[in-house]
């Protein structure tokens, strides 16, 4: 294998021939390996036949042969920031850990961000070793976190998901690099738990339980894996359309055109709304291909797996990273952000939101901003982010309860806010796409900084809390596009909010379902 420290340059001559950087056809051909890879690992190497220390090793030296293939000697980082991280936890003590470890991790995140971009391709959207880390900082501050809460905090001052994902004994060093570097995640994660990759890695036994009509719980125990291939073979068709649309369309609608002077200067109001919609729909095939395909080998590995629905129908979105149909028909930013890169927004609310002791929603999305990159526009769009998210929550408090008694005014309300949200959503991610402050601010000046003055003056008028009037009418009546996405999220163990960190009592049923696997 002919490498450099960027990468292996063997597929070379099929970059030149599709016309992509070699990096990014590294990323996808080494994705399509670990799908192979995967049905492999779950045909020859099942639970049931091999034992957890050879699942191990094999996972994780897969992952790191891939992250050598894709991204040359700078893979070092990865065993580097991961073998620093675990000594902290040994040395440190259950604890404190969790703080010395989220710092160091980030910490060296940031540095190897600021490195490659303002050392190396500053602007360059291509493939690159920090985004593997970034998934493993997350992998490594969320097992700190829940060991801390497992064998330091004691069990009546946990949440009910932190009771359900915590870790009661310290993992190997095997275990450890498994679950930050195996060759299902180490590309494009997604993030899961500690908890529920052991329960994969060791091949216990699939248990349901399901709240029934009556109120009772209903345990069932699996004795043979179900199988995913009707769920892999979903998802693949997923990335295929979502390639397919990248490839073609997308190249057509460019978001730098929202900040051409001749658009900016000819196109009416209306028109660069819709264009800005439609050009930031358009930016989001490629996220939905490389988090579809990431699921789909997890998936085919054998991992991901929830249970079945009320139909009996198996569901394998455990690790999940998003719900296009959903995001696509948003009616509330909080609504775009439960379904958009799922894991992080759980990994946000995990080791930020639930345990900050002030603003919990500033200092969320900073985390968020600091994860993400050093690029300035980040930073432009989580800021924004806070102001249209506190806006959003105002308005939907204190007006939408006026709306929801007539189905009509129900209806005409509903699709009011989905054109709303989408419009705020896309002049919310411009910075997060054009990265530089320049043409960031180009735009919002544009556009007078419209959604910015709006968004303050919806605060300035309407109370963040919800008024007791709309509170109980809220509690018996939800929006028309929402309301099946809601009730799923109750049963889902990773329902993210970033307005109510609550757990409804089919969240508590689902957790017991998690503690009964450890």
């Amino acid at each position: 294998m002919a490498t450099s420290t960027t990468g292996s340059t063997l597929l070379q001559p099929l970059s030149n021939a599709v016309r992509l950087p070699v990096d990014q056809v590294n990323f996808v051909v080494c994705q399509l390996f670990a799908l192979l890879a995967a049905i492999w690992f779950r045909t020859y190497l099942h639970s049931s036949k091999t034992s957890p220390f050879i699942r191990h090793v094999v996972a994780t030296l897969l992952g790191l042969y891939l992250a050598l293939f894709c991204f040359g000697w700078y893979a070092l980082h990865f065993v580097i920031q991961s073998g620093i991280s675990y000594y902290i936890m040994i040395i440190i003590g259950v604890e404190n850990m969790h703080k010395y470890c989220f710092v160091f991790a980030l910490g060296y995140l940031t540095v190897c961000q600021i490195t490659r971009v303002y050392i190396f391709d500053y602007g360059q959207y291509s493939a690159d070793f920090s985004g593997p880390m970034m998934i493993i900082t997350q992998k490594i501050t969320s097992l700190a976190f829940e060991i801390h809460d497992g064998m330091f905090r004691k069990n009546e001052d946990l949440t009910p998901s932190q009771r359900c994902l915590a870790v009661r004994r310290m993992p190997s060093l095997l275990e450890y690099l498994s679950y930050n570097c195996n060759f299902m995640g180490i590309l494009a994660g997604p993030l899961c738990s500690y908890k529920d990759y052991i329960n994969f890695i060791e091949g216990r036994s699939y248990q349901l339980q399901q709240s029934e009509a009556n109120g009772k719980e209903d345990t069932k125990y699996e004795q043979t894996d179900p199988s995913p291939n009707i769920a892999v073979a979903q998802k693949l068709l997923v990335c295929g359309l979502s390639l397919l649309f990248h490839m073609t369309i997308t190249k057509t609608l460019p978001v730098e055109y929202n900040i051409d002077e001749n658009f900016q200067a000819t196109a009416s109001w209306p028109v660069r709304f819709f264009y800005l919609y439609v050009s930031l729909m358009a930016a989001r095939p490629k996220y939905y291909f490389a988090w579809t395909l990431a699921d789909a080998i997890n998936n085919a590995a054998g991992f991901g797996f929830r249970g079945y629905d009320k139909n009996g129908v198996t569901r394998w979105d455990l690790i999940s990273n998003l719900r296009i149909q959903q995001i696509e028909s948003s009616t509330s930013f909080k609504m775009f952000l439960d379904n958009w890169n799922i894991q992080t927004a759980l990994w946000l609310k995990r080791v930020c939101y639930e345990r900050a002791t002030f603003s919990p929603t500033i200092q969320t999305f900073i985390l968020s901003a600091i994860w993400h990159g050093v690029y300035p526009g980040y930073y432009l769009t989580f800021l924004t982010g806070v102001l249209m998210t506190l806006a959003a929550r105002a308005i939907r408090n204190n007006i939408r309860h006026y709306f929801v008694e007539s189905p009509t005014l129900k209806l005409c309300y509903d699709i009011v806010t989905w054109m709303t949200t989408q419009v705020a959503i896309s002049y919310t991610v411009v910075p997060f796409v054009l990265l530089s402050v320049k043409p960031s601010l180009t735009f919002y000046s544009s556009c007078y900084f419209c959604l910015h003055i709006a968004s303050i003056l919806v605060l300035l008028v309407f109370p963040l809390k919800r008024t007791q009037k709309g509170s109980k009418k809220h509690e018996s009546t939800q929006p028309v596009w929402s309301k099946k996405l809601e009730e799923e999220n109750l049963l889902q163990k990773n329902s993210y909010s970033t307005t109510n960190n609550s757990f409804s009592q089919k969240e508590e049923i689902t957790c017991r379902y998690q503690a009964l696997k450890q």
